[in-house]
């Protein structure tokens, strides 16, 4: 699109546009902060109600691609999960990194799935990786003390085609080969005298 042709269109489109561009480049969930910025407006109500809009168009619309609300008022255009499989193989780069894909497996055999317990596992790059998955809106996390507890949410069994049922998800993980390793215990060392 050219300057000139953008200057053709009315400021609300052009706005959504802009809101569109930012959705489909990032390829991640976007925050109504992260949109109004985009759209170079200061007015978070005024960049979701666009987003809720522009929501509206692509799922009424297209065949394959479908637009999210997640928690928290951030937006998300992805492929509809029966289209990911013929579909990947266009991908320039994966969803998510390898790293992120183990710790999500992990979440998933072991959840309810305590922070400090997956970190004992994963090691200090899980809180990375649960940043990542939770943006994505594939986990869900609730407080419990000073930690946190963390569980798949629908939005994964629907991204991914598969089970939301955590039981079936563990048997699915353990066919396909997880061989989840085993948290590492400290003991405490005898006191000396």
């Amino acid at each position: 699109m050219t300057n000139s042709s953008i200057s053709s269109i009315s400021n609300d489109k052009l706005l959504q546009a802009k809101i569109e561009a930012a959705l489909y480049a990032a390829g991640r969930p976007l925050s109504k902060f992260e949109l109004a910025k985009a759209a170079g407006i200061t007015s978070t109500i005024k960049s979701s109600n666009i987003a809720r809009h522009l929501m509206s168009k692509i799922n009424s619309t297209f065949e394959a691609i479908q637009m999210f609300e997640l928690e928290g008022e951030r937006f998300v255009i992805q492929l509809k999960s029966d289209f990911t499989t013929s579909a990947r193989k266009f991908s320039s780069r994966p969803l998510l990194s390898t790293a992120e894909l183990k710790t999500l497996s992990f979440i998933v055999y072991f959840q309810p799935i305590s922070g400090k317990d997956l970190a004992d596992r994963r090691g200090p790059n899980s809180y990375q990786h649960v940043r990542t998955l939770k943006q994505l809106g594939f986990i869900k996390s609730e407080p419990s003390g000073r930690t946190k507890i963390f569980s798949t949410t629908s939005r994964l069994a629907e991204y991914f085609g598969i089970a939301n049922d955590p039981a079936i998800l563990k048997q699915q993980l353990v066919k396909y080969g997880f061989k989840p390793k085993k948290a590492q215990v400290i003991q405490p060392s005898p006191n000396k005298p």
